[in-house]
């Protein structure tokens, strides 16, 4: 009696691209340039034409269209067959696009989100645990590790610190030629991690040394970098979402590095929330045993000259009130107004870009974009329009208290209390009744 032979699978058809009418918005022939047989021309309105006979229903035209103006269409026949294959207990072979399926391959040999400890003779940046609690969302997401990189000499202590902050895992290069920081001896020691330990994500404080480290490992490994996050998170393919202002700061954009790992980002100082401390938590350190021949680094630290700040110098980024001034103070005279409002808070006096450019305020009390992000408990923003450079830097303040003489400007819109009116005005009464009310406190 002879054995069953097993069934034969079919092919799925795969269709043809089609363009559909009045979508094409001309974007520079994106659908042309990813089709990998030529079978798409422009013609001078910059739409394609699609030649179906060459067409392999790849679908790549239709993915990398950002106006959804492609589509696949099937003949007569093969909706037939993918009615019948619809019905039919039959297996059912989908053709796999070789390119496509060794993408896949690749990415998956990555996994793990790791969180670089930046430290400065073993003092850790606060950016640091920030990013440990961002870290842990995309970890739990991506369902991986959370790992901690930890670089320089004698600072093993940072390990058990990360841990308090959420790392399940620590990576440890602990040498003396990691003592200062030195771009190409960093550079040497993370791509070895890199290249060992295959990391989905790596996250890096948006400070000197973060910007300095990322941009040159990101080259050295060959992947993308995505700059000055403000916003992060995974979507259905485990992409990392890595959001940031775009044109000058006048559009937020969500940037994806979906063909390359590790898939990196800054974030700058108090953007992220602090994450949550726990002294009981432990976690398992990864000892490298790796150093760099010192006669192989160029760079030569021969003192550390600390950086003193000058008498009216403040550092606005861990203030917890903040008074800001913008065009609407009129003049530098002005913010003598600010100063004495922030006196009777205990507070500081920060500026927007306008106001700094103008050279009414210095550059290090800049808030915004291109100046200092701050999360004050009330930010009180004088005169200030609320331009999307300005509100990235602020918008994550407990309370912001906004005061100005258009009631339709856009800082407004994230203000949990606005006053309508003349600055010159309104400030000096809130002064004014605060003194009041401390003194009938006293």
């Amino acid at each position: 009696m002879s054995e069953p032979q097993p069934t034969a699978k079919r092919k799925k058809p795969r269709g043809i691209a089609r363009l559909i009418a009045g979508r094409c918005i001309a974007c520079g022939a994106r659908c042309q340039s990813a089709c990998p047989v030529n079978c798409i021309e422009m013609n001078d309105a910059g739409e394609p034409i699609v030649e179906a006979p060459k067409c392999i229903g790849c679908q790549k035209c239709v993915k990398i269209c950002p106006a959804t103006a492609m589509d696949m269409y099937f003949t007569a026949e093969e909706q037939q067959i993918l009615a019948e294959l619809a019905t039919s207990a039959a297996p059912v072979e989908d053709e796999t696009d070789p390119e496509a399926a060794a993408l896949s391959k690749k990415l998956s040999e990555y996994k793990g989100v790791w969180v670089f400890i930046e430290q400065t003779e073993g003092e850790p940046a606060r950016v640091s645990w920030e990013l440990l609690g961002v870290g842990k969302e995309l970890a739990v997401k991506l369902g991986v590790e959370l790992c901690a990189v930890v670089i320089g000499d004698g600072v093993e202590p940072l390990c058990v610190e990360a841990f308090a902050y959420g790392a399940q895992k620590a990576y440890l290069v602990d040498a003396p030629v990691f003592r200062n920081y030195r771009t190409e001896a960093y550079v040497e020691a993370c791509c070895h991690l890199i290249e060992t330990y295959k990391p989905e994500v790596i996250l890096m404080g948006a400070t000197g040394m973060g910007r300095d480290l990322a941009g040159a490992v990101a080259t050295r490994v060959g992947t993308g970098l995505t700059a000055d996050c403000t916003g992060l998170d995974i979507d259905v393919k485990r992409n990392l979402m890595q959001t940031r202002p775009a044109f000058g700061g006048n559009i937020m954009a969500t940037i994806m590095c979906d063909k390359f790992r590790p898939q990196m980002s800054t974030v700058r100082p108090n953007v992220m929330p602090m994450a949550a401390r726990n002294e009981e938590a432990r976690g398992t350190i990864v000892r490298e045993e790796f150093t760099v021949p010192e006669e192989n680094i160029l760079t030569k630290v021969i003192e550390i000259i600390r950086d003193t700040h000058g008498k009216g110098s403040v550092d606005i980024a861990g203030a917890e009130f903040i008074i800001s001034g913008g065009r609407g103070m009129m003049g530098p005279e002005n913010f003598a107004l600010l100063q004495e409002l922030a006196d009777e808070l205990g507070g500081v006096v920060g500026a927007s870009r306008s106001a700094v450019d103008a050279g009414w305020m210095p550059g290090d009390r800049q808030v915004g974009q291109t100046g200092k992000t701050v999360r004050p408990k009330i930010y009180i923003a004088c005169g200030i329009s609320g331009a999307i450079q300005h509100l990235v830097g602020m918008q994550d303040s407990d309370i912001v208290i906004a005061i100005n003489r258009d009631k339709s400007a856009p800082i407004f819109e994230v203000a949990a209390y606005g006053i309508v009116g003349d600055l010159f005005q309104v400030v000096p009464a809130i002064t004014k009744t605060i003194r009041e009310l401390k003194q009938k406190k006293s």
